[in-house]
């Protein structure tokens, strides 16, 4: 009798499938095991806190099964995904529960099951669709030291930016059971993630030299892109604000590799990675429409998501007709300018995003677009540019270094013959000057570049003469600035000074700051 115990406790140990998964929260992954057991019964039950897309992949896996000529057991089948606390969403679970039905029920065998992460959404004729997170999920398997994952061909090449780590790329769940059972060789994918960093670095689209006249607004950002500070233009319609922003990043230092796979984490989470890419190796440029909501924004969500200003992480946030957005939006903006964070927190979990970008934004001067236009008269009455110009709040454009006055390109400057100057050639002193206040701010931890220095910071490193004193006193008095107005202006300063690889800041590089505070001046506001 007691032999016929142990032989039935073995039995219902053999039945038991086990293999491992993985959920992102935020940006980072958790694993995840999952369990699948055939015991008496005649339905397939889904434990562990699934949501409804996890639940639904029983429909599939049966199809999936089905179609490789395989059978869904006639008894109960219990997938539990562990630990239970912790939500599971999407459908990136279909591939491991269906693999796993099949070793429980013993139509396949697996031995090395365990030593695997699988993910994969599975179609119902048993192929398999790209999942979301996966360059994450690879880092945290590394981490706990997996042998390999197993995963839809299309994610592999972002896998394989992780090494020391098997990537098995599979189409269908048939080449997944192939794998498995020894049936099928798959070599694990291998990339060079330093050469493909290398070679697509700085290619962008855009370039400064493109752009006809307007050196004005060129030198305001080269010291935005030189000091990582936030700008924002004024301006008439059709004047170059668009055009101009798009190519701010086209002047920025390339990333590094620890940014591109910060960056590359971020995109891949939110599904902006694309199919088959592997890298993100140039500096985010986001334009989010003016309709956007705070949440889309910052991020959020029942299971919260990276919002624009996460994706513009390491780059630019570009934001078109400023005063257009609704002022909730603008508001929530604030923080994140300040902190280089944003953390979204809900009744179970607290997730934080980075969002190091650079804001630029554009704007008209009033509803017209004509408001001080050199030739084009205002049709716009004093209230109405007031209430105008008022959408945008003191605190947030205390927060923007740089107020830029973008006025139209004439005819002869459009139809120059002047070669303008190149993306590459802005790019050569703006990395020039960055190194320069990479070797000041070595030891902190926290601050790269002039505009991240905390007001502290500005007192020591921002030390100006006499005249520059008297000269930014006055300056202070006449436009009313606020003491973070005052900070900016000497972190501007300190940025002009390290272009022309200046020591200390002069009186010259003080004067030029100041000009860059346009809509502190008393003529927009009279």
């Amino acid at each position: 009798m007691v032999s016929v115990c142990h032989k039935e406790q073995f039995k219902l140990k053999k039945m038991i499938a086990k293999t491992f998964g993985a959920s992102v929260v935020g940006v980072e992954a958790n694993i995840i095991t999952i369990e699948v057991n055939v015991i008496k019964g005649t339905k397939i039950v889904i434990v562990g806190l699934a949501d409804s897309a996890v639940k639904e992949s029983e429909q599939r896996v049966e199809s999936a099964v089905k179609q490789l000529g395989f059978r869904i057991p006639r008894q109960k089948v219990v997938v539990n995904l562990a630990p239970a606390d912790v939500r599971k969403e999407g459908s990136a679970y279909d591939l491991p529960i269906a693999l796993g039905l099949l070793v429980a029920s013993d139509q396949i065998t697996a031995p090395n099951f365990d030593k695997y992460i699988v993910l994969g959404e599975l179609a119902l004729d048993g192929k398999l669709r790209p999942i979301r997170g996966v360059l994450s999920i690879a880092i945290e398997a590394r981490k706990q030291g997996f042998k390999g994952f197993v995963l839809p061909k299309e994610n592999a090449k972002e896998a394989a930016i992780v090494n020391n780590l098997d990537i098995i790329p599979v189409e269908t769940l048939e080449e997944a059971v192939g794998f498995f059972e020894d049936e099928l060789n798959i070599e694990p994918l291998q990339i060079d993630t330093r050469e493909i960093f290398a070679q697509q670095k700085n290619e962008y689209e855009a370039d400064f030299a493109d752009v006809q006249g307007q050196e004005n607004i060129k030198r305001a950002l080269e010291i935005a892109a030189a000091g990582g500070h936030n700008v924002i233009m004024i301006g008439p319609p059709g004047a170059g604000k668009t055009m101009l922003a798009k190519r701010l990043s086209s002047i920025l230092p390339p990333l590094s590799l620890y940014e591109a796979l910060e960056t590359t984490k971020i995109h891949s989470v939110s599904g902006h990675l694309g199919e088959n890419a592997a890298l993100v190796a140039t500096r985010p440029y986001r334009s989010p429409h003016h309709t956007i909501s705070d949440v889309a924004l910052v991020g959020g969500g029942g299971n919260p998501q990276p919002g624009e200003i996460s994706l513009a992480h390491n780059g630019v946030l570009f934001l078109d007709e400023l005063p257009e957005y609704k002022r909730s939006v603008l508001e929530v903006l604030r923080q994140p300018l300040e902190d280089r964070k944003v953390t979204i927190s809900r009744a179970k979990v607290s997730v934080e995003f980075p969002c190091n970008f650079m804001l630029i934004a554009s704007m008209n001067p009033c509803p017209c677009g004509y408001y001080n236009h050199p030739e084009k008269e205002c049709v716009c009455g004093t209230g109405i540019v007031h209430r105008y110009l008022n959408k945008i709040s003191g605190p947030l454009l205390d927060r923007i270094d740089l107020h830029v006055e973008v006025t139209p390109v004439s005819f002869d400057e459009m139809t120059a013959n002047r070669k303008a100057e190149s993306s590459e050639e802005i790019r050569n002193r703006v990395i020039k000057a960055r190194k320069v206040q990479e070797e000041r701010f070595k030891v902190i931890d926290s601050v790269h570049s002039n505009a991240m220095m905390p007001s502290q910071m500005v007192k020591k490193i921002c030390k100006i003469d006499e005249t520059s004193k008297i000269l930014l006193k006055n300056a202070m008095e006449r436009l009313g600035l606020s003491a973070r107005a005052y900070d900016r202006i000497l972190k501007v300063a300190r940025t002009i000074a390290d272009l022309q690889d200046s020591p200390t800041i002069q009186t010259t590089h003080i004067a030029e700051a100041i000009q860059f505070r346009s809509l502190d001046r008393s003529d927009w506001v009279s």
